[in-house]
């Protein structure tokens, strides 16, 4: 056991409420659509492989930027799919009602969320020195919590999520810096 009876019934009480609370606005046409919509583009990390492609046009130094996001990301795929959540095996949330849009539907264990580990991970590495770095965090929670509103994961297990894909961005970005001036030269860009 890695948590105490009282740590994981506390985890549930958690987990519990945010699902009350998401309950309000599933079946809601405007917030299906933007939840199934999140959490379709958030598969495959695609949605961050996109934007840091876009970004690598900007020019050489965006291109950096966006080589270290997909390196990162297949790393992190490796690192959450085949290590972490094979330590943990949690169940995935129970479906009361079916979906009202079709999904993939994930075999890996709920904990921790892929999506929003990959999600904090590239807002992390895509903020660096641009000017655009709100909109990458804000895209990450949007993402993040539609794994919540469509009931493939627990509260906990996006929160957990967004906790390692931050602290994997905080590392990628020491082990594998932008090139020297290439920061100071995209933020005088304007991004």
């Amino acid at each position: 056991m890695l948590l105490s009876a009282r740590t994981y019934a506390r985890i549930a009480k958690f987990d519990d409420r945010v699902d009350t609370a998401f309950d309000h606005i599933r079946g809601d046409p405007v917030a299906d659509k933007v939840f199934y919509a999140a959490s379709a583009v958030g598969d495959f990390s695609l949605v961050w492989l996109v934007l840091g492609a876009l970004r690598g046009l900007r020019s050489e130094h965006h291109w950096h930027a966006a080589v270290r996001v997909g390196a990162a990301l297949g790393v992190e795929s490796l690192l959450v799919n085949v290590g972490v959540k094979s330590l943990f095996r949690r169940s995935r949330p129970v479906l009361d009602l079916p979906r009202t849009r079709r999904l993939r539907q994930p075999r890996t264990s709920s904990f921790p969320s892929g999506h929003a580990t990959s999600g904090f991970l590239a807002a992390t590495l895509l903020s660096e020195g641009d000017a655009a770095w709100p909109l990458y965090y804000a895209l990450a929670a949007v993402v993040a919590g539609s794994r919540v509103h469509v009931k493939i994961h627990h509260a906990s297990d996006v929160v957990g999520g967004a906790l390692v894909g931050l602290a994997l961005g905080r590392v990628a970005r020491r082990l594998a810096p932008l090139p020297v001036g290439s920061v100071e030269s995209i933020t005088r860009m304007g991004s």
